[in-house]
């Protein structure tokens, strides 16, 4: 991974032979968004078992709160990216979400009822719906157009490494005290304390090109709902639809494998290594063959990994090889999607277009965790699994054709 000391595109475009490089302010965000994630991934993985074990809650109620965990952070992504872009001064909107995310880590020490912890969630994912795209705004700023997959990419890979690390320190507390959610809430404040501070202290204030526009609300909307951008933000919608909360499918694979509970976070390390692994060779592969194409074959493994866990029979090996596919679908869309809509509107609407992309995500797998939950409580997972897979397998091939010619656009 090569870090540039320049934070603007192209600052090196004129010099023949010169090494591409990913810029400084990327790897920066990385860092801030690694610490972040220790953080919320030793909270993340162990939160499906806490609701369903140590609280007691219904496959609906989770579907409900998992649902808020997805797709309550929509409600703040439009007004962040706005918030952003009007400015100028993205980095300082990113501090507010990130300080509310890490507030949340200790309130958790206090949520013990049903609405005490959903109102934790709901503050946690509002700080992520408020930083998401006026991070990635400034991620793209500090871009080479031609490379912002890669950049996306190296960014998402620190992000992974944080992830990775969350439900190992989750799984060391468990093993070393075993029911003490207390720590784990503890040390995941300790981290998001850390990653502000790197955000506050070390980002630079990067002033994107919206700045110097001034872009207003009307023209805003405009570009977030023009032509260029509608046929991404529907074929997100649809995919989003399909797409099944983490917690679920790996609830699904503990009831039909039945490990030990100590050993659940230990799913999210499997996820995290793949998408480790792959997020920047497979950022690389879509800035070389289209960024729509890689996100497409990203929900085929999605596909894949949803037949998988809904085999009657399981084991390691097939346990293993649903990890290694969710971390394919995450590495083949968590990136590309914004590299993909930061292209398709202009400069000064970025943060706006990127936050409109992930708006519609999220409310998309919100619906998806509720209904997900309803259909385990009717008809349990195998069966809500294939469901969901034979709607997925009729909508990829639509999403396809529904992007043609989407990237020729990024481009032009």
């Amino acid at each position: 991974m090569y870090v540039s000391l320049r934070d603007r595109p192209g600052a090196d475009s004129g010099k023949s032979g010169t090494i591409r490089r990913v810029s400084s302010t990327v790897v920066l965000l990385g860092v801030v968004s690694l610490l972040t994630d220790v953080s919320s991934e030793m909270v993340a993985s162990v939160l499906p078992l806490y609701l369903t074990a140590a609280v007691g809650l219904s496959p609906v109620a989770y579907g409900f709160l998992d649902g808020m965990y997805q797709g309550v952070s929509a409600f703040l992504r439009i007004a962040g990216g706005y918030a952003g872009d009007r400015g100028g001064q993205p980095k300082w909107v990113a501090v507010l979400g990130y300080g509310a995310s890490a507030i949340s880590r200790i309130a958790m020490l206090v949520a013990t009822g049903f609405a005490a912890i959903t109102a934790v969630v709901t503050v946690d994912r509002l700080g992520k719906g408020l930083r998401t795209a006026p991070r990635d705004a400034l991620i793209a700023e500090a871009s080479d157009p031609k490379m912002l997959g890669r950049a996306f990419g190296v960014h998402r890979t620190l992000d992974t490494i944080g992830a990775a690390l969350g439900p190992l320190v989750a799984f060391a507390l468990l093993a070393a005290v075993p029911g003490s959610y207390d720590s784990i809430w503890v040390v995941s404040f300790a981290f998001a304390i850390v990653g502000v501070a790197v955000l506050v202290l070390f980002v630079p204030n990067l002033r994107t090109a919206a700045g110097s526009a001034r872009i207003g609300l009307r023209r805003t909307f405009r570009a977030v709902s023009g032509r260029r951008l509608r046929r991404p933000l529907i074929a997100a919608g649809v995919l989003g639809l399909l797409t099944i909360g983490d917690g679920f499918l790996y609830l699904s694979l503990q009831e039909r494998d039945d490990f030990a509970a100590v050993y659940f976070p230990l799913l999210y390390v499997g996820t995290n290594i793949a998408y480790l692994a792959l997020a920047v060779p497979l950022g690389r592969l879509a800035d070389r063959v289209g960024r729509a194409r890689v996100l497409i074959a990203g929900h085929g493994a999605l596909l894949a990994g949803y037949l998988v866990a809904a085999l009657p029979a399981g084991g390691l090996g097939l346990t293993l090889v649903v990890l290694l596919l969710l971390g394919v679908f995450y590495a083949a869309t968590d990136g590309v999607l914004p590299a993909l809509v930061s292209r398709l509107v202009p400069d000064e609407a970025r943060g706006s277009g990127i936050a409109a992309a992930q708006t519609v995500v999220a409310l998309a797998r919100f619906a998806s965790s509720l209904a997900f939950g309803l259909l385990w409580s009717l008809q349990g997972p195998s069966w809500s699994l294939l469901l969901f897979a034979g709607l997925l397998t009729a909508a990829i091939p639509a999403v396809a054709w529904l992007l043609r010619g989407v990237d020729a656009e990024a481009t032009a």
